[in-house]
């Protein structure tokens, strides 16, 4: 058996990315994983310092029933609704995910040590129900550190704005193009200004945005194999890296600007930029290559536990991998486009089918645990 001093050794790739100013949240929650002590494990020994769900990781966790037997026992004894267990389990995992991570989250004033859970997919364009939703799971989980995670829709922009508004923290999520990042910040910028017309203590809210990096290659790289010349073969691997690049300048723009340093006089946090979708799809490229080549100061890699380990055991951190990296960024975006692939087909693509599959894997979570409630003998309908 390992133990956390070897552990903690074989992690110091983790360290050094840690030390870059890069946060490590995990990609994963499962019931198993709070009550066998993995998670705790974790921040002990891989520099995690928060976690992020969506409803495709919840569909794999609470799918396979494991862990969840007594809980979805009472709840087929109670007679609720599918939608009401589904979220009565989900929110008890982010909610002891969230006491696991408490001392993070108050050794670091917030900043870390958070748990984000997703509104449902299927409000995914109807703002008013996504601002319901966001109030209700605040609610349900009721822990200072949980993120509600709104997806970066056009709907979803207005959300983000009343809900930050609120003193809600929040985790936009499916982000792909770099001008609805742009209108990401901006509505956070906006929902602190609210929070701030009402009074509210603007250093409890928190915020990242999480922009989606391995399936903005996945498409491009699929383009460009079909295009299959020398030049378009050229630019694989390439895409994903420089969109997230600029990125990155954007949120240094943005928060340098006169707006944010009003906000920033009265006590707000910076909504740092959280590189989401890091495991690699290519087996053709290094499994650490989304964590490699995007360390920057300020920001939060979330990973897959099969990234996180590669990261530790063979991880390459040689300092910031971003800032100095804008003009081949935007030469690379521009040589793809320069092949007739467009940027902005691309992108809007990404997010659509973004969304339609989070939907896909809620109903499928759906389904399972109104199998599983009616094996109980009671009709989940």
């Amino acid at each position: 058996m390992i133990t956390v001093t070897e552990a903690t050794a074989a992690a110091e790739p983790l360290k050094r990315l840690s030390d870059a100013g890069v946060s490590i949240w995990l990609d994963d929650l499962s019931r198993k994983r709070i009550a066998s002590g993995s998670l705790a494990e974790l921040l002990a020994t891989r520099h995690v310092v928060g976690v992020t769900t969506n409803p495709s990781i919840f569909q794999a966790a609470i799918g396979s029933g494991e862990g969840y037997e007594e809980q979805l026992a009472d709840l087929a004894e109670r007679g609720v609704t599918v939608e009401e267990a589904v979220r009565m389990m989900t929110t008890a995992d982010v909610r002891a995910a969230a006491d696991i991570l408490r001392p993070v989250y108050d050794a670091t004033d917030g900043r870390d040590g958070r748990v984000s859970i997703e509104v449902d997919p299927r409000l995914a364009h109807r703002t008013r129900a996504t601002v319901a939703e966001a109030r209700q799971l605040a609610w349900l989980v009721d822990r200072p550190n949980v993120m509600i995670k709104i997806p970066a829709t056009e709907a979803g922009l207005p959300a983000i704005t009343e809900v930050v508004g609120q003193g809600i923290s929040v985790n936009v999520t499916l982000i792909f193009s770099l001008e609805r990042y742009r209108q990401v910040m901006d509505a956070y910028l906006a929902g602190l200004e609210k929070a701030r017309a009402a009074g509210l203590d603007l250093s409890a809210i928190h915020s990242v945005a999480s922009f989606f990096v391995s399936r903005v290659d996945s498409e491009i790289d699929n383009r460009l194999t079909k295009l299959g010349t020398d030049e378009a073969l050229a630019l694989r691997g390439r895409a994903a890296l420089a969109n997230a690049r600029l990125a990155y300048e954007a949120y240094e723009e943005v928060f340098a600007g006169e707006r944010w340093l009003a906000l920033a006089e009265a006590g707000a946090a910076k909504q740092r930029p959280l590189w989401a979708s890091t495991g690699v799809k290519d087996p053709a490229y290094k499994d650490t290559l989304y964590v490699d080549e995007l360390v920057a100061p300020g920001t939060v890699n979330t990973m897959p536990e099969a990234t996180l380990d590669a990261t530790a055991d063979h991880g390459d951190i040689q300092g910031d991998t971003v800032t100095g990296g804008y003009a081949q960024a935007r030469a690379d975006l521009a040589a793809v486009e320069r092949l007739g692939i467009s940027y902005d087909e691309v992108v809007k693509q990404l997010e659509d089918e973004g969304v339609a599959k989070f939907e896909v894997a809620w109903q499928d979570l759906l389904d399972a645990v109104t199998t599983s409630l009616n094996s109980k003998g009671v009709d989940a309908a």
